[in-house]
């Protein structure tokens, strides 16, 4: 349990319980993550968690505009600094995998909200990061595909969608392994056969 001032200003609060929850999902099962577990974390009452928060949901729902925020502006600057769109797609894979790395609290999250029933404000949320991200890759793609450096009869939706699946693929294994640093050994091997799938011979 981490002990935190007790009067902090609002968005320090926020962003305390932010990365409270992001640490306790790394722990434990999202889902069995309770105020009352959030309050301990961070050394405070529940009283005083609600006070900026009213319910688990906007808990999650901050969490979820962070993770967005975060990780974004990470694989945006990655990609901004390749010299092609195949080599941007790649820093995007291993930016968005470090992230995992760094915050293995987050791919929980981002997998509970996802498979909840109910379309609740993070799940949306949620269904957004994926979408941008999404559009991103195959925008990339598309560019790709015109400068000659990727296949043209490659399908720009699929792409997208395999390239997240590997990184979903990567952060099930490493779950199943009990250590998050096959993230980080196997992505670049993963990577190569995925580059030779969708690029042109150099």
């Amino acid at each position: 349990m981490k002990s935190h001032p007790k009067h902090l200003p609002a968005d320090e609060r926020r962003a305390v319980t932010v990365d409270a929850v992001v640490q306790l999902a790394a722990e434990r099962n999202p889902s069995d993550i309770t105020t009352t577990a959030i309050a301990k974390h961070m050394g405070v009452t529940q009283g005083a968690l609600f006070k900026h928060f009213p319910t688990k949901d906007s808990i999650l729902q901050a969490v979820m505009e962070w993770v967005a925020e975060r990780l974004m502006a990470r694989v945006e600057a990655a990609a901004r600094s390749a010299p092609s769109p195949l080599a941007a797609i790649e820093a995007m894979f291993l930016a968005h995998v470090e992230f995992v790395a760094e915050h293995p609290g987050v791919p929980r999250m981002l997998f509970g909200e996802l498979q909840r029933a109910e379309l609740t404000a993070p799940k949306r949320m949620a269904q957004a990061l994926v979408r941008r991200y999404a559009e991103r890759l195959r925008t990339l793609v598309e560019d790709g595909k015109a400068c000659g450096e990727i296949h043209a009869t490659v399908d720009g939706d699929a792409a997208a969608t395999l390239l997240v699946g590997m990184i979903q693929g990567l952060v099930m294994q490493s779950l199943l392994a009990g250590d998050v640093g096959h993230v980080r050994r196997d992505a670049p091997r993963v990577f190569a056969i995925y580059r030779r799938g969708i690029g042109c011979p150099s």
